[in-house]
């Protein structure tokens, strides 16, 4: 009995060691067969809609959604291993947006050519009508006497420099009168002596009586009227300087005046200055000789045309402008002076590119806008603007000629790019610094995403750890959504 308990305990264990080696074996021939699965698994080709992330198949096709093309799925390098350069290229194409027709009229989207077009600025400017001070002019008294007549009553009355404004009697001028009919009467009686100073002693008193009289305001004419009748006139009249309507009547009829005292103020209309407001940043773009189009809500659909034939040297501390001066033509004497006018001022800025202002997305720090690169695609480029004409701007860089860019619905495109996690436009400003795929609100399947989250739960630098359940869980999940029927 003793000897059986011997030798069944060595056989047993012999046995258990046999079993335990042969399971051993079966293990370890098993184990390559899983790890080449695994490798298999990992590097096997997935494919995506750029416009819906989480659609997911293992081979191309269409997007059951949209039915856009699907692109190849890019998985993190979980490995540390640098992305090739096809992966570039498709980590690019994440950030593009693709509308299907039926999503492009749901949004609005509209898309222009950029073209190459002449530019103008227009200036807005408002001004104020002012009487031409070159056609201004004062009626005045040139001898001292009393207005006997006036011809004039009213202002506003138009007067024309050939017929008389007023008569005045003075003393002084019916004296100098009747020096000068003896002057002309002595050169008669003188002209004929023998003494050739006494003939030209003659002739001198007539011009000196005659010098007198015009200084009066006795023109030649009259003066030639009064040799002729060979008696003074008790009243002289008054002429104007030009030809214009009364703005102010200083005098009435019967009054004295003094030598030099104004009678009239005098203005021709047929020709006004406007003076137009240009603010300081504005007046770089001002010359002489430039054409302006006045408006006056007087007369609207009726534009005036003038051109600027003045700026002056200073500028308006209150305001902060640089008036220039317009003169125009005044037909029917239709601007009013102190009217108050709207001014466009047309600046050519050459042949440049534009497109509508509509395209730009302005973020404070950039300016961008989406081009449609192919049939339904867009990608965002920015770009840098220039002048701006209406509803045009001017493009210095960033496009060329027969680009096609959206001019309306771009913030629709721009917040779908946002929400599939693409780049987009960058509205760090306005969201605290921080972009809307970087607070882990939208399960995209990108390493870009999954590092900061692994940070968060301490696991250091070391990106292996969460990528793998990262690449694992989504595939699994859209495989089981095989065709996402509609």
């Amino acid at each position: 009995m003793a000897l059986n308990k011997k030798i069944a305990i060595p056989l047993v264990v012999i046995i258990l060691a046999a079993a335990a080696g042969g399971g051993w074996y079966q293990w370890q021939k098993k184990q390559p067969g899983k790890a080449t699965d695994q490798k298999a698994a990992q590097g096997k080709q997935l494919y995506t809609c750029s416009m819906h992330p989480f659609i997911i198949k293992d081979k191309p096709g269409t997007c059951p959604i949209c039915g856009m093309e699907l692109i190849k799925k890019i998985e993190g390098a979980a490995d540390g291993g640098a992305q090739t350069a096809e992966q570039k290229q498709q980590a690019d194409m994440l950030g593009h947006v693709s509308l299907s027709p039926t999503q492009r009229v749901m949004a609005n989207v509209a898309t222009v050519e950029v073209k190459q077009s002449a530019l103008n600025k227009e200036i807005n400017a408002v001004g104020i009508v002012q009487y031409d001070q070159s056609r201004q002019a004062k009626v005045t008294a040139w001898i001292a006497g009393r207005i006997d007549k006036l011809h004039v009553n009213r202002v506003g009355d138009i007067v024309s420099k050939d017929k008389p404004v007023a008569e005045i009697y003075s003393p002084d001028l019916l004296a100098t009168q009747q020096e000068y009919l003896l002057a002309v009467k002595s050169r008669e009686q003188l002209k004929n002596s023998p003494i050739p100073s006494i003939s030209q002693n003659g002739e001198g008193l007539v011009s000196s009586a005659k010098q007198r009289l015009m200084l009066f305001g006795v023109k030649e004419s009259q003066i030639a009227e009064l040799e002729k009748a060979g008696k003074p006139n008790i009243r002289l009249p008054i002429y104007t300087p030009l030809s214009g309507v009364v703005i102010e009547k200083m005098m009435q009829q019967g009054q004295y005046v003094n030598t030099g005292e104004v009678l009239f103020n005098i203005a021709d209309l047929s020709t006004v200055w406007v003076e137009v407001e240009v603010y300081e940043n504005e007046f770089p773009n001002i010359h002489v000789g430039q054409s302006v189009e006045i408006r006056s809500q007087s007369f609207p659909g009726k534009p005036f045309t003038g051109r600027i034939a003045f700026i002056y040297p200073f500028l308006d501390p209150k305001t902060r402008t640089v008036k220039a001066r317009v003169e125009m033509p005044n037909p029917g004497m239709k601007l009013k002076p102190d009217m108050f006018v709207n001014a466009i001022i047309k600046v050519p800025l050459g042949s440049a590119i534009v497109v509508p202002v509509t395209a730009i997305i302005d973020t404070g720090k950039r300016q961008v806008v989406w081009v449609e690169t192919s049939p339904g695609m867009f990608e965002p480029r920015d770009v840098q603007v220039g002048q701006t004409s209406n509803d045009k701007i001017q493009i210095l860089s960033g496009l060329k000629m027969g680009d096609k860019v959206a001019v309306s619905g771009g913030y629709l495109i721009d917040s779908e790019s946002q929400l599939k996690g693409g780049s987009g436009v960058d509205h760090s400003q306005h969201t605290g610094g921080a972009k809307p795929e970087a607070k882990g609100q939208q399960p995209v399947p990108a390493a870009g995403s999954q590092k900061p989250q692994g940070e968060h739960e301490g696991h250091g630098s070391a990106p292996a750890q969460p990528a793998k359940p990262a690449q694992s869980a989504p595939a699994k999940k859209s495989l089981k959504m095989d065709d996402m029927k509609m």
